[in-house]
């Protein structure tokens, strides 16, 4: 199994990563994702959702597909979606303890956006860990798990893969960083069902591009720390 000794940069994804599945965010995101569909389309809620979760199984996310497929420009759909309620995320004390033990820099690439990156990131606690948010706009509206816009942030952000971990709910978004060179950490609830389903059908955590698996990122966190000062 791949260790961390070699790390020096710490990449987390944003939506049932950083926050715990359990809190249901992303439930009201995939809701209004839905409603915009529907509205688009002149479709039954339904069959919005249908195709909904269609485009995002296939082009990695909704908003990529209704580019792709119905031509829409992204603002009014990022705006729709996003205008949630931020509150149900919990203030996460133990994950911003391992976030200030851990040695090295932090970084957020998210298919979210920033500003609704900046909520989440207020609500747990742990803003100031990280100093720069890479999201969907930076990316040219090209989603994980597309190898383009991780080119764009390692460009952007001038870190080294090699000496990189990418933390991420998705199992095929993990693909693109480990051909980079980065170590790659899945985590996992089974209250993420979108995820769960996807990990499931692209052959579950035992990947050879997944080296580490966990179900509660503090306590990992903490525990790789703890190892890393053990070490000569």
């Amino acid at each position: 199994m791949r260790g961390f000794s070699h790390v020096d940069t710490w990449v987390f994804d944003l939506d049932n990563t950083l926050y715990p599945a359990t809190c249901r965010l992303f439930d009201q995101i995939d809701v209004k994702m839905g409603e915009f569909v529907s509205r688009l389309l002149n479709v039954e809620l339904a069959e919005a959702k249908r195709r909904q979760k269609e485009m995002f199984y296939k082009y990695g996310t909704t908003l990529r597909g209704l580019m792709t497929e119905h031509g829409i420009t992204p603002g009014a759909f990022l705006d729709y979606v996003h205008d949630i309620d931020h509150s149900p995320v919990p203030l996460n004390a133990a994950l911003d303890t391992a976030l200030h033990a851990l040695p090295g820099r932090k970084l957020v690439f998210t298919n979210g956006t920033v500003g609704h990156a900046e909520k989440v990131l207020n609500r747990i606690g742990i803003t100031h860990h990280f100093g720069d948010i890479f999201d969907i706009v930076h990316s040219d509206f090209i989603p994980k798990p597309e190898m383009e816009p991780y080119r764009k942030f390692v460009r952007q952000t001038g870190i080294r893969p090699e000496t990189s971990a990418m933390f991420e709910d998705i199992a095929r978004n993990l693909e693109a960083p480990h051909a980079l060179g980065m170590t790659t950490v899945l985590v996992v609830s089974p209250e993420n069902r979108d995820a769960e389903h996807l990990n499931r059908a692209t052959g579950g955590t035992a990947q050879q591009h997944i080296h580490h698996v966990t179900d509660d990122l503090a306590a990992f966190l903490a525990g790789l720390t703890r190892s890393l000062q053990t070490q000569p």
